[in-house]
């Protein structure tokens, strides 16, 4: 892991908004940030942005997320992945091959 980063109290994405304790961005502002941090380095493009770190159609984004803490969802057949949070909500839903 690298350096503990620390929030600073103005929003993180350079907009100069006073933050609440502990937050590193104002609300929504992180994909903001996200957002132009890609348009910046990558011309706006997620494949670019992909492909820069190395991944893409021959290497998973999501697989390597997954070896850093994500999960997979349990439904067979379903190749949906995320924080366990979100793949919990997903399995609550109903899926096109009748699981849950």
């Amino acid at each position: 892991m690298s350096e503990r980063l620390l929030p600073t109290g103005t929003c993180w994405c350079g907009c100069g908004t006073e933050t609440g304790i502990g937050s590193f961005f104002a609300r929504g502002h992180d994909k903001i940030a996200e957002a132009a941090l890609i348009r910046a380095e990558y011309g706006g493009t997620v494949p670019r942005f992909l492909a820069a770190h190395g991944y893409g159609p021959d290497k998973s984004v999501t697989d390597a997320a997954v070896d850093k803490g994500w999960i997979r969802c349990t439904i067979p057949g379903c190749k949906y992945t995320g924080t366990e949070a979100s793949v919990r909500n997903h399995e609550a839903k109903p899926h096109k091959d009748g699981g849950r």
